[in-house]
């Protein structure tokens, strides 16, 4: 009998993680606060209103506190335990929430789409929960964030072991929200630059963001030899005046439970136009 492949991820330092990022001060997650209010400004462009939503995370209150005060009805789910029992939020990991079907009008995912061991799974999950004409709107930080500190994990005599996590591009993201059954997908991505005096602030910031290693197996820990080499790398990438600047790319995504009222793509072929004409010189 074939054994189930070794996850990417391991869910108890996953669990582990946010309960750990729920402890420290709300201020000390600078992401949270940016990734929501593009979330929030995104949903004021929708001209309905959402009666049943689902958020995926309790560890932004200040965005919990704007979702209730539209005067939906919420529900939380949240993947440590120690953090949903604090925010009444029920105890599971998005890709294995199992809840009624057609529960939601909206699902509101603000970060960790990435760090899921089964992306199309969670997304399956995700549109199966949504009723006819509901919206998912999330965010996760994407492909080609934090170049910087990549290349000073590969600084000489520092040992070739995976440290960082895999990213999830836009077209990626694209087709998978398409494959799961999803309508009218939108992915786009926003740069976002953070410049640093080191690579310990950088550090810190990654763990209050929740965004630290959780592969398995863990990688062992890093020798002082190996962190002040990775810190000398990541120095060596500084600016004129000594900081470093280094990149997010927060990729925002939605997409709607099909629909018939639902704008549709015009059929193959049935374009009346010519492109060839189109593209000819005016005169």
């Amino acid at each position: 009998m074939s054994q189930s492949p070794r996850p990417l991820f391991s869910p108890a330092r996953h669990r582990a993680q946010r309960d750990r990022m729920a402890r420290l001060p709300a201020t000390a997650n600078f992401l949270a606060p940016i990734i929501a209010e593009t979330l929030l400004d995104r949903l004021t462009m929708v001209t309905r209103e959402f009666s049943r939503t689902l958020l995926v995370g309790a560890h932004d209150a200040a965005l919990t506190d704007r979702l209730r005060g539209t005067g939906t009805d919420l529900t939380i789910i949240e993947a440590a335990p120690g953090l949903a029992s604090r925010t009444a939020a029920i105890a599971v990991e998005a890709d294995a929430v199992d809840l009624p079907f057609g529960s939601f009008d909206l699902i509101v995912w603000p970060g960790g789409l990435d760090s899921v061991n089964d992306v199309p799974g969670a997304l399956v999950r995700l549109r199966a929960l949504l009723a006819p004409d509901g919206l998912l709107l999330g965010a996760f930080v994407g492909d080609g964030s934090l170049p910087r500190l990549r290349r000073a994990v590969m600084a000489d005599g520092v040992r070739s072991i995976a440290r960082l996590h895999p990213q999830i591009d836009l077209a990626a993201m694209g087709n998978l929200l398409q494959r799961v059954g999803f309508a009218l997908p939108v992915v786009d991505v926003e740069a976002l630059t953070v410049r640093y005096s080191e690579w310990f602030a950088l550090v810190r910031d990654l763990r209050a963001a929740g965004l630290s290693s959780r592969l398995t197996p863990a990688p062992p820990p890093l020798t002082g030899d190996e962190a002040a080499r990775i810190a000398a790398a990541f120095a060596a990438q500084a600016e004129p005046d000594g900081r470093i600047a280094e990149s997010f790319r927060i990729v925002h995504f939605s997409g709607w439970a099909p629909h018939p009222d639902q704008p549709q793509p015009a059929r193959r072929g049935s374009g009346t136009a010519s492109l060839a004409e189109a593209l000819k010189p005016k005169e």
